[in-house]
C-alpha cells in the first residue's frame, strides 16, 4: 500500500471562529491572519492505493461547486477544482477511485464530490466507480440537519449519493467495504457521528496512520483546550481528543491533517508536562509506503 497527500480546493477562515475561545494574542502565533483576520487553511485528502485491494481517497476537500459569490463567502481561494488537478498529478483520475470515506458531509469535506459549477447546470456527482462510505449519524444528520448547521451541508448531496446505489453507511469499527484493514472511530462533539479512518499497519494495532478530521484540524488542535468554534460541544470534544490521542501514542499512530495550512502528516508526541504536541512532521506525501 502506498499513501499520497491529496490538496483540494484551499480556503481563507476567520481565525476566531477556528480557534475558539483561544485568545488571538495566541493563535495568531500558531497561524498567522490577513488584514480581514482570515487564516490560511488546507483541504487536504488522503488517497491509499492498494488498502484491501482498493484505490481509496479519504474526503474530497470543498471542492468548485459554489458559484462566484458563494465561492467568495466561504474564502474559497481557487475557482478550478483543485482536487481533480491534484488526482491527476499523481497519476490518478476521479474514475480511478474504487471507494471515498466521508468523516462527515460538511461541504469542506464533501464538496469535492461534485463537477466544478457551471452557470445553469445542476449538481453532477463525480467518482463514477466508487463507493461513499459514510456514518449512520453523520448521514441522519445531513438528511436533518439542526439549524446551527444547516448552512454547513449542499443541499441535493443526499439525494445524489442514495440515487448512486453505491452508498454504504457505517455503524460499527469497520465496513463492509474495508474489512479490517481500516478502523473507523466515533466522536460527537463536532458533529454527530464523526467518522475518523485509522488505517492499520500492522495487525497488532500499532504504527498506521488517522486521517484527523475536524476533531483535530491540524497541529494547534492536538493541544487538548483547543477547539473550533464550530465545534458543537467543545468539552465533549476535548475528552474525545484525550482519550483517541492517548490511545494513538501508545500504539505510535501517525496523524493526518486535512486543514493544516502546511503540515500532511506528523508522529504524536507528549512532553514532561502531559501536553501533546507532534514531531516528524511532513509536508506531503508521494508514494509512501505504508
Amino acid at each position: 500500500m502506498k499513501l499520497w497527500s491529496i490538496l483540494g480546493n484551499s480556503q481563507k477562515l476567520d481565525g476566531g471562529a477556528m480557534f475558539g475561545n483561544v485568545p488571538k494574542g495566541m493563535w495568531q502565533k500558531w497561524i498567522a491572519p490577513d488584514a480581514e483576520n482570515r487564516i490560511p487553511l488546507a483541504c487536504r485528502c488522503l488517497l491509499a492505493d492498494g488498502l484491501n485491494g482498493r484505490r481509496v481517497l479519504f474526503e474530497t476537500g470543498i471542492g468548485a461547486f459554489f458559484e462566484a459569490k458563494l465561492r467568495e463567502r466561504y474564502g474559497v481561494v481557487e475557482d478550478c477544482h483543485v482536487l481533480l488537478d491534484s488526482l491527476a498529478a499523481a497519476g490518478y483520475a476521479h474514475e480511478d477511485i474504487d471507494v471515498v470515506v466521508l468523516s462527515h458531509l460538511h461541504f469542506d469535506h464533501a464538496g469535492g464530490l461534485l463537477a466544478a459549477w457551471q452557470e445553469g447546470e445542476p449538481l453532477r456527482l463525480l467518482f463514477p466507480n466508487a463507493r461513499f462510505l459514510v456514518s449512520r449519524e453523520c448521514w441522519a444528520r445531513a438528511l436533518k440537519p439542526h439549524p446551527r448547521d444547516r448552512a454547513s451541508f449542499i443541499p441535493g448531496l443526499t439525494d445524489l449519493l442514495a440515487a448512486s446505489r453505491r452508498l454504504e453507511i457505517v455503524e460499527g469499527a469497520h465496513s463492509s467495504t474495508l474489512g479490517e484493514t481500516v478502523r473507523f472511530h466515533f466522536s460527537q462533539g463536532h458533529t454527530p457521528g464523526l467518522m475518523l479512518a485509522e488505517i492499520a499497519a500492522h495487525p497488532d494495532g500499532a504504527g498506521g496512520v488517522l486521517f484527523c478530521a475536524d476533531l483535530i484540524p491540524g497541529r494547534p488542535w492536538v493541544h487538548l483546550p483547543v477547539t473550533m468554534g464550530y465545534d458543537r460541544y467543545p468539552e465533549m470534544l476535548i475528552d474525545e481528543k484525550h482519550a483517541l490521542l492517548d490511545d494513538l501514542l501508545t500504539r505510535d499512530v501517525r496523524l493526518f491533517f486535512t486543514h493544516d495550512p502546511v503540515c500532511a502528516m506528523a508522529r504524536l508526541q507528549r512532553d514532561a508536562q502531559g501536553r501533546f504536541g507532534t514531531g516528524d512532521e511532513r509536508a506531503g506525501l508521494i508514494a509512501l509506503a505504508a
